[in-house]
Parts: structure tokens; sequence; C-alpha cells
């Protein structure tokens, strides 16, 4: 059952999962996941030891972005399921002692939403303003390729969407939008789900006007994300929201703020307990760090100090005042281990476990996002008949018009694509990996026969031991969950070390990112001879002051203050 006398930061001592619904268990064959596919796997997240779900929009949606183009934002889209169901995971995960966040897209609806029918219905239309409308587009460019602005041959207007043409942006600077969104928002709160987690929410607000973004050289369209990022009156908007929604609620709930592009400075305001905006932010700038000239597919190395240098300027930045959201992946970002681990054979169980080490003993609320408690990699995508993702599949075509070779494009996908998230969770190593007995969604990965659920859950050496082991011991050590953070080590090119501080309590975290055999400054371990070993990826770790390669161990020591 669901612990009641909490404190109201008690998601400082939480770790969420995230549900992914359409890859995560299909329960009746037709090979989409759905909400009586995690009902039935409840009994994993459980086992796992997980405090919280966030689950991915499972509202009905004409799915033109998996989901997140949203039509209804008060019912179940049938692929999924019924409200029944989604009622009945409420309930059965508060028995689990999980509580539920819902996956919240209020930047944009679908354009089959109701509000976005009635909109383009007329320009006198009640709902016009509900909406960005304009009668000559400006420069921006959508994140999924093109043009940001759509004609509607009826009305002979443009509408704005950041995104697919069929997300049409909400206005809201427009009251009665604010109003309609907050009023959805409670009634959610009221048939008992735990919070939101908010998509792209610092889109929200734009640059009064909408003026043009700045435009490259030879480039046809111009940048608009600058003018639609963190806007004048995000604060506002923010603010407004935690009075109507959350102010007066009384069970304890959690709200996460998706913030591409937010800054340090901006990301402990909007934190900051006294401000009453969000708990906590998903900040982008580590899972960007390997984005070239040409954006996103336009792959670079990717060193660890330089993710190092990213992630712990942020656990300064925030070490007095806000919160963290710590993560390796989501349904947006490619596989960890593919990403910032070594998916070789060889080396892939121990840098999972590495990575799984060095985030969750940082300073903030760990999210795993599905599948990764056991390894899971990324999919050797063949070719575009392989791919599901709009973003991919967009910016392929879209890259072939300019004549970029298909070689090149495709290579950026398999690295950085979103549909390596989303290929189905890897339960056995049956065919379709346990997932579904029809055909899926989209394809299983081939590496499923070895990495897979039942292969790991009784192994206490296994990715998912290592897991367990690591959320065990936020919910038992404070220092874990509750305190300070300096990092060391920092000019090491291969070793990633930090120390955890709180009343007397000091642990010491040692990471190695090489194949390589890693000796550790003896200057790091003066003090540490006798400390005790806390958790370790083998039970040989730091043997003579060595790390073998990809290894990782948590010290602890007492009486220093």
């Amino acid at each position: 059952m669901l612990q009641t006398d909490l404190p109201g930061d008690w998601w400082k001592d939480a770790v969420v999962y995230q549900v992914y619904p359409k890859s995560f268990q299909d329960s009746d064959g037709d090979g989409i996941g759905d909400l009586r596919g995690i009902i039935d796997r409840l009994d994993h997240l459980q086992r796992l030891g997980v405090d919280v779900i966030w689950l991915s929009p499972v509202y009905r949606s004409p799915m033109d972005d998996n989901g997140y183009d949203i039509s209804d934002y008060e019912d179940v889209d049938p692929v999924f399921g019924t409200m029944a169901d989604l009622t009945e995971l409420v309930e059965r995960a508060h028995d689990a002692g999980i509580r539920l966040v819902m996956d919240l897209v209020v930047n944009h609806t679908s354009d089959e939403h109701p509000w976005f029918v009635e909109s383009r219905s007329s320009r006198e239309s009640p709902k016009r303003d509900w909406y960005l409308w304009r009668d000559e587009p400006n420069n921006w460019e959508s994140f999924f390729s093109g043009s940001a602005w759509a004609f509607d041959e009826a009305t002979g207007q443009y509408y704005l969407h950041l995104f697919s043409r069929k997300q049409p942006d909400l206005n809201w600077d427009n009251p009665e939008v604010r109003q309609a969104v907050c009023a959805m928002m409670r009634r959610w709160m009221d048939r008992g789900i735990d919070g939101f987690r908010m998509d792209v929410i610092n889109l929200i607000s734009k640059t009064p006007g909408l003026p043009d973004g700045e435009q490259a050289e030879g480039a046809e369209l111009g940048n608009g994300f600058p003018l639609v990022a963190c806007g004048p009156r995000l604060e506002d908007y923010l603010q407004e929201m935690h009075r109507e929604v959350f102010a007066d609620h009384p069970r304890a709930y959690l709200t996460v703020g998706e913030m591409p592009g937010v800054t340090i400075e901006q990301a402990r305001d909007y934190t900051d307990p006294a401000r009453r905006e969000v708990d906590m932010v998903f900040q982008f700038e580590h899972v960007d760090l390997d984005g070239g000239p040409g954006g996103k597919f336009d792959v670079q190395p990717l060193t660890m100090p330089r993710v190092r240098q990213s992630l712990m300027a942020w656990q300064v930045g925030l070490a007095e005042t806000g919160w963290n959201s710590l993560y390796w992946d989501n349904h947006d970002q490619p596989r960890a281990v593919s990403r910032f681990g070594d998916d070789d054979p060889v080396w892939r169980v121990r840098s999972a476990k590495t990575l799984a080490t060095v985030l969750h003993l940082l300073r903030g609320t760990p999210y795993v996002y599905q599948g990764e408690e056991l390894g899971m990699t990324n999919m050797p995508f063949a070719g575009l008949e392989d791919l599901r993702d709009i973003e991919s599949l967009n910016y392929y075509r879209a890259a072939r018009e300019r004549g970029v070779a298909p070689e090149v494009l495709l290579a950026g996908i398999r690295a950085k694509g979103r549909d390596n998230a989303r290929t189905p969770v890897q339960w056995d190593g049956s065919p379709h990996a346990g997932f579904t007995t029809g055909t899926p969604w989209i394809a299983v990965n081939p590496n499923h026969v070895e990495i897979n659920a039942a292969a790991q859950v009784e192994d206490p050496e296994s990715v998912f031991a290592h897991y367990r082991r690591l959320i065990a011991l936020r919910h038992t050590e404070p220092v874990v969950s509750r305190g300070g953070i300096e990092p060391v080590a920092m000019e090491h090119p291969d070793l990633w070390a930090y120390t955890r501080s709180s009343d007397g309590t000091q642990l010491l975290v040692l990471a190695s990112f090489t194949r390589e055999p890693l000796a550790v400054p003896e200057e790091l371990l003066d003090g540490w001879q006798d400390a005790e070993v806390v958790i370790a990826t083998s039970d040989t770790a730091l043997c003579d002051g060595v790390l073998a390669g990809w290894e990782s161990v948590v010290l602890r020591r007492a009486g220093r203050r």
C-alpha cells in the first residue's frame, strides 16, 4: 500500500520508472503494448523496487507521434485499453506501493482534438484564439523538419506547429486555454493519479509577435527555438498551474517539467520550492553533446569527460536550491549502454552497471527507462523499412532531397534515432521476447536471446540485480538521497569520481570508463583504506587500488563531517 505520511519533498528519496506503453507488454496479441500488459508486469516493477511509474501517453490519439498528439485528454485510446483498465492500473500500482504519474502534453494537441476542430472551423470561431493563427508564416523550422507553419485551405490562414503538422500549438496567452488545461488536470488528480511529467512545458510561452528566427547562411528556414524556449511568461503560467491544480491537493504528488534548452540558472528558479512551479526539470545538456553542426543526427564523438563536466556542473549548480532529474535515456533518446557505455558483448554488463552506479549515486531523483534495468542496447536497424518514428522518417526524406547519402543518414539514425528506445521490452528469449503472441509493431532487438528479464531476475550478478541494490540503497541510506556532493578528480580522462556527505557519513564513488585497468590515484584513496564497500560491479572491485575495465565501486566511511 502507498505510504501516506510523507514529507512534501518525498520524491528526493524516490526512483521513477518510465513505461512507454506501446512497447512494454502486449496482453491481447495485436502486437501493441497496452494497459493490461502493464498490470500483468507490475510484479517486475515491484521486485525492482521503484516508487513511481511515469506513464507515457495513453490518451486518445491519431498516433501521428505515438500518442504525443492527443485528441482527447480524458479518454484512453482503444489501442491501449479502457478507462476501467487505467483505473485498475492506478489501484493495483497503489496496492503495490507505487505511485503513477501521467504524461501531460499541453504545448500542443492533435489536429483532431475538438478544440482545434472548432478553432479551424471559422475565423470567427470562439476557439480561434486557442491556437496560433497568422496570415503569413514566419521563418521557423519545425523540430520534425520543414516549416513550423501549415496552411489551412478552409480559412486561408497558417497555424503554428513546432512539431508535426498534426500537432498544432496551443495559445497559452489565452486565459481560456489555461483554465481548460488546469480543469482537465484537476479531474485527473481527482481520479487518483499522483502528478504529471509535463512534455516540453518550457515551450508554452512564445515571444510576443512571433518574430523570425536567426537564419544560417544557406539555410531555407530559421531557428525559432530561442524565441519559444523559456519564454517571458513561463514562470507565470507554471505558478498559475500550481495554484489551480496542486496547491490545495491533499495527496503527495510529483511535477516534472521537460525543458529542452533550459540553463542551470533557469532550472534553479523553476525548481526552487519557494516559487511553487515544478519539483524538478528534465534538462537536455548532456544528451545534446553528441549533436554536430548538422543537428541531432550529425553524430559527433562523445567523451566521458564532456558528459561528466556537464552533469557535475548541474550537480553543483542545483546543490543549494532546486533539484535534478537524473537520467541516461528515455523514449526520445537512444539506449544508454550504446551511447554512454560500451555495448560490446564483453563489456556490456559491466558498463551498464557502472552507468547505473554513477547516475543513482548523484544528488537528484533517478529515472529508469524501461529495459534500462536489463542493459538493453540500440537496435541494428537495417534500413528505412525498419523505422517507425516520425522524426527519423521526416529527417531522412528531407535530407535525401538535399542530396545526403542514404548510408550517412542511416548511420546517424542508428546512433540517435528514437526508435532505439521503442523496441519492445525483452522479457525472455522466446520469439518476440515475450512481448506479444502476435507481430510486434516494431521489431524486437535480435539480442533479446541474451539480454532479457527471465535470464536476470534470479541472477545476483545481473544488471537487474545491480539496479535493485542501487534503488534499495537510496531508500535506506540518507546520504544518497539527501547528502551533499563534491566532484573530485575532474581532470582524469577515464575516472568519474565524487563524494557524498551527510551527518557524519561519507561515500566515495569511483567509476572506470575504459576497458583498461585503471589505477585510482593514491591521494583519492587516502583515508579510505578501511572503508566499507557499499556496492560494486564485482566482488573484486578496487583490488590493490585498481579498477578493472568498466568497473565501479562505492565506499562508505563514518565519523567525518
